[in-house]
């Protein structure tokens, strides 16, 4: 499967948005939205792609707040874990208001509430969710090919934060063990925020492992 994969750092907080795409048919899929709008399009654009999916990690604001203008600007279908859509719609807990984002998120009704082990289709990629609480109660990992999407579950040399609202270390100490450090070594792993790493280095180096 040939695939095409790019990264667009700097959104707010300094988040990533990624997208990544199917050669043969065009299809891609853009994981979390921090970043504004035009920046995505223009990849899309540029490359001749087709957003089918967008899928959201986690619901806070810094990965979610461009969601409304990019799903009316390509018609993709917004994806979102069962467990997360609380959080996702209330401007309390996913932190447009506690950050002062200038305005709450204006988010839109999800078209596929996830559920963990759920697989998607883009063209010839497919995405596992991999449901990994802790950080947030619905935040997922995604795993497409060599490459894990891990949102603010685990970065390079941490993991995410468990004092916001619905977050629980114990949850977060059982997604790690159990849910991304069982997956293979050599699996690169491309988090919310930060740098790219590999489960074994973290596996090896991580404080939390």
């Amino acid at each position: 499967m040939d695939m095409a994969f790019y990264v667009l750092p700097y959104g707010i907080f300094e988040s990533n948005t990624y997208i990544i795409s199917d050669d043969s048919s065009k299809a891609c899929v853009v994981i979390d939205c921090g970043v504004e709008p035009e920046k995505i399009l223009d990849m899309v654009g540029r490359n001749g792609l087709s957003v089918k999916y967008i899928i959201l990690t986690h619901g806070h604001f810094d990965h979610i707040y461009h969601v409304k203008n990019l799903k009316e600007k390509t018609g993709a279908q917004v994806c979102i874990h069962e467990a997360e859509l609380n959080l996702y719609q209330n401007p309390m807990l996913n932190g447009s208001r506690m950050f002062g984002a200038g305005r709450d998120v204006e988010t839109v009704a999800p078209d596929i509430l996830l559920k963990d082990g759920q697989k998607l289709q883009a063209g010839d990629m497919t995405l596992e969710i991999i449901h990994t609480p802790g950080h947030s109660p619905g935040s997922i990992c995604i795993l497409c090919d060599n490459m894990l999407f891990s949102g603010d579950t685990l970065f390079q040399l941490s993991i995410g934060r468990t004092d916001f609202p619905g977050g629980d270390p114990e949850a977060m100490e059982t997604s790690l063990h159990n849910k991304l450090f069982t997956l293979d070594e050599s699996i690169v792993v491309y988090p919310g925020h930060g740098p790219k790493t590999t489960i074994g280095y973290e596996k090896e180096n991580n404080p939390y492992a």
